[in-house]
């Protein structure tokens, strides 16, 4: 029986796949939405700094939602944990508003790549912890 059970996983990866691509478009959405400057506006004029910030949320995100969809028992469950990986990447960005660089939202606007650069490295670091910590 050689190649039996190949494709057998395919309609789960279809709709995990599936429901990731939302929930990264709805990451972004949202995203964009809590923090005070205009990403999408920025990086489509050429801000290289939004660009690094922006770039690192995303993958920071998809690390997380990765972890997600391997350790979820359910699409329910992996719904939640995308919403808690989207919660830690918000926690991000305001930790790193707050503590790091409590101006990094003119900075950002100012387009000073090292705060771009910043924003996104931390965003990637919470993105594998929390895809780490849900390996439950």
């Amino acid at each position: 029986m050689e190649g039996y059970g190949t494709l057998s996983g395919l309609a789960n990866f279809a709709l995990y796949f599936f429901l990731s691509l939302v929930m990264l478009i709805a990451f972004k959405y949202v995203y964009t939405l809590i923090t005070p400057h205009d990403e999408w506006k920025l990086v489509k004029a050429g801000n290289i700094a939004a660009a690094a910030g922006l770039s690192g949320a995303v993958i920071g995100f998809s690390l997380a939602l990765a972890g997600a969809a391997s350790n979820s028992v359910s699409l329910v469950d992996f719904v939640i944990w995308s919403l808690v990986a989207l919660a830690a990447q918000s926690i991000a960005f305001g930790l790193v508003r707050l503590l790091l660089m409590p101006k990094i939202v003119q900075r950002i606007n100012d387009n000073e790549i090292a705060a771009g650069v910043i924003l996104g490295a931390t965003s990637i670091a919470v993105g594998l912890l929390n895809a780490a910590c849900m390996s439950y």
